[in-house]
């Protein structure tokens, strides 16, 4: 029997982006809704409610309504939103970090996947505070460059407009303020006793994305040479099909740069441990419609399914 499934809010980049993965898939019918009644709430609450598992592909609020209006408790709900990251009862979508992540989602009927920024920082400073080589107190701060797709259909149609303003020409750095949304989630599922500083920064190319995470060895538990804090990732992700801890020296091959849209269009996730004796960053690279958005949530739904974790991606 094929499971069903509901989208809500199907119009959006990660909803449309979740219909493609789909495509040639035989083992799920999806329960479509008409474009005129996409924000009619009794014919949301019938699919919602009529599926085995919903995708919600919303802004917050409507995405918490669309919660309330479940009623079948056999539903399982797959939120995309920032919601539920940080909320009790949530499975944070994540398997990677631990086996119990894995079967919390495998298990779970509430399931959060994480954000596209948080996706990067969290598979960086997870390990190190998890495997004991940062102290939680640690004062972290990280930078990110983005693709302009993760800001929404307003933000892609300006960039995409012909007549623009000129500044979109050129990286521009955003939450200035330190208030980014991803922050809580951040702050909370790698067990950060502060909040971390986070600069982000939108750039004109459509998607994927870097995640920097710079550290001063003097104040790691102990002193961790580039080569320990390599071989520390290697063994934490060893046998992860969507996260590859690349070799030292990778960047190397590609002029000592890491391109932010170097992996647009595939599902993994690639980390680097570059620096020296002194100082260290951790980078991540991955697309922020992939690993950061659609592509974990075809994943969650796959964990769930108990099929192959990468069925219907791109690995």
């Amino acid at each position: 029997m094929k499971t069903k499934i509901f989208i809500d809010g199907s119009e959006g980049t990660t909803g449309l982006r979740i219909y493609e993965r789909f495509e040639g898939r035989d083992d799920v019918e999806l329960l479509r809704i008409s474009s005129e009644l996409r924000k009619d709430i009794n014919e949301r609450k019938r699919l919602i409610n009529e599926s085995d598992i919903t995708f919600l592909c919303l802004p917050d609020a409507a995405a918490r309504e669309s919660v309330s209006l479940v009623e079948n408790e056999k539903v399982r709900i797959i939120d995309t939103s920032t919601a539920h990251r940080t909320q009790e009862g949530w499975a944070y979508g994540f398997a990677e970090l631990s086996e119990a992540h894995r079967s919390a989602i495998r298990e779970g009927k509430r399931i959060t996947v994480p954000g596209c920024y948080a996706t990067g920082f969290i598979s960086l400073v997870y390990p190190m505070i998890a495997k004991g080589l940062m102290p939680a107190d640690y004062p972290v701060s990280a930078f990110g460059l983005s693709g302009y797709s993760g800001a929404g259909k307003k933000v892609i149609a300006a960039y995409e407009a012909e007549e623009r303003p000129t500044d979109f020409d050129a990286p521009r750095e955003y939450a200035l303020t330190q208030e980014h949304k991803h922050l809580k989630e951040m702050q909370k599922i790698t067990g950060l006793l502060k909040t971390p500083l986070f600069s982000p920064v939108i750039c004109d190319y459509y998607s994927g994305m870097v995640m920097s995470v710079p550290l001063y060895t003097d104040m790691l538990n102990g002193v961790h040479s580039v080569e320990d804090v390599h071989g520390m990732m290697s063994d934490f992700y060893a046998g992860e099909k969507f996260i590859q801890v690349m070799p030292l020296d990778a960047q190397a091959g590609v002029g000592n740069m890491l391109a932010g849209n170097a992996c647009s269009g595939w599902d993994g996730l690639r980390i680097f441990v570059t620096g020296n004796e002194e100082r260290i960053v951790l980078s991540s690279q991955f697309d922020n419609l992939g690993k950061g958005a659609s592509g974990a949530a075809i994943q969650c739904l796959n964990i769930m399914l108990g099929c192959a974790e990468d069925k219907g991606l791109n690995l």
